[in-house]
């Protein structure tokens, strides 16, 4: 029985539903060239071309600037760079000057405009640990967003959570830049999946461990590495989603047979039972309120998405594209699922509560545990493709996909 709901629910996880619809018309405004140029009196090595790079990718994804690589150095960072005598056709030239301060790094950061219309001042930034060298980057370029009022891309600077398989039965938990160029393990041995934040500033997280009599969900502080266990079940338990105070958690458990949804009260210790259904039920999320949710049920006999008003207990069907739809996630009004179009192939779609578009946002490969930024304007989601585990950016408002490769280890779910 547990092999059994673990596939079903491994599958019908895979896809999740939205709210309302986002408009995806880019804006059209002009994109501004920009070029970065390193000082005489920066460190001259290949760290230094890492950060260059990452800056340059961070740049591109923004959809706010278009990355001039043009090589060439400038005397000093508190000198006036001349576009005049320089082959740089760029209309915005970043200065960077990085030194390596013990185990870290320090950069300082001047933004300049061919026309003089940006005000000339220095910004610093510093790290402690040179590994974490891609947030350094991130850190930049949310500051020259910032700096030029273009929409918001603090989200760079968060981390994503997630689990990768190492081998049969085994997997371990890791954090990363959402570029995957920085990784750290933190949690492993056995069977670790499906991680996800307890909180907004990411101080903690839940996820399943599968190496005792009962799958359990255990509850991990990320700077401390204290782990309590907060609750298990035969079958399944799973945690996803956390509510916005952090004080209650949708459970997916499995103690009487067949799955369903369960909402847990950490500060009472207590779970209620949300759904009654005889078959499959996982994969709750939170709609705003939090009154109601959206869930993954079999009760049409293929996974589908429905909502659920907690306070009478209605429940309706969302999504009525395709037959094979699992996996949902909402922001706002705004609800993206992954439905099977052919095949093995599993794309992402964006509908709306509020009308019937439906609006395709991947088209091949298996496309799986989406979830919205902050700000709801971009998607992160785990792709498979030609056997190949990446993460993927869509940034909803510009119309495009970015995709960052995992080169050890192959994706299991995901967290942002």
């Amino acid at each position: 029985m547990f092999k059994f709901l673990f596939l079903i629910f491994s599958i019908t996880k895979l896809l999740f539903a939205v709210d309302a619809e986002v408009d995806i018309v880019r804006k059209a405004n002009i994109i501004p060239n920009l070029n970065i140029v390193f000082t005489e009196n920066s460190i001259d090595n290949a760290l230094a071309d890492k950060v260059k790079k990452v800056l340059e990718n961070d740049l591109l994804v923004s959809g706010h600037f278009n990355s001039e690589n043009k090589s060439v150095k400038h005397q000093s960072i508190d000198t006036k760079f001349d576009f005049t005598n320089n082959i740089i056709k760029s209309n915005l030239v970043l200065l960077l000057e990085i030194k390596q301060v013990s185990n870290g790094l320090t950069v300082d950061v001047v933004l300049e405009d061919s026309s003089n219309t940006i005000k000339r001042h220095k910004i610093s930034y510093t790290i402690s640990d040179i590994s974490r060298y891609p947030f350094l980057a991130h850190k930049i370029a949310i500051g020259i967003n910032k700096e030029l009022n273009s929409p918001p891309i603090d989200w760079m600077d968060k981390f994503v959570i997630f689990s990768r398989y190492t081998s049969s039965k085994k997997s371990e938990i890791v954090i990363a830049d959402y570029t995957l160029t920085y990784q750290k393990v933190v949690v492993s041995g056995g069977l670790n999946i499906f991680p996800k934040w307890a909180n907004n500033d990411q101080k903690s997280f839940y996820y399943t461990a599968y190496d005792g009599l009962y799958p359990t969900l255990i509850k991990q502080d990320l700077y401390t590495n204290k782990a309590e266990k907060i609750i298990h079940s035969d079958g399944m338990v799973v945690c996803s989603d956390v509510s916005k105070d952090g004080s209650k958690l949708l459970l997916s458990m499995a103690p009487n047979g067949q799955s369903d949804i369960y909402l847990y009260d950490l500060n009472l210790k207590k779970s209620t039972r949300l759904t009654k259904y005889s078959g499959i039920d996982v994969g709750g999320n939170f709609l705003s309120p939090e009154t109601s949710i959206v869930f993954v049920s079999d009760r049409l006999g293929k996974p589908n998405i429905f909502a659920l008003n907690t306070l009478n207990d209605d429940i309706e069907r969302l999504v009525y594209h395709g037959s094979n739809n699992s996996q949902a996630v909402a922001f706002n009004h705004n609800v993206i699922f992954s439905g099977r179009d052919s095949g093995n192939t599993f794309n992402l779609y964006m509908i709306s509560t509020q009308n019937d578009s439906v609006r395709q946002l991947t088209h091949d490969g298996i496309n799986q545990f989406p979830k919205f930024s902050p700000d709801g304007e971009s998607l992160l989601f785990v792709r498979n493709f030609n056997g190949n585990s990446s993460l993927g950016i869509i940034r909803l408002n510009y119309s495009k996909s970015y995709f960052f490769p995992l080169k050890i280890g192959k994706l299991q779910s995901i967290d942002w």
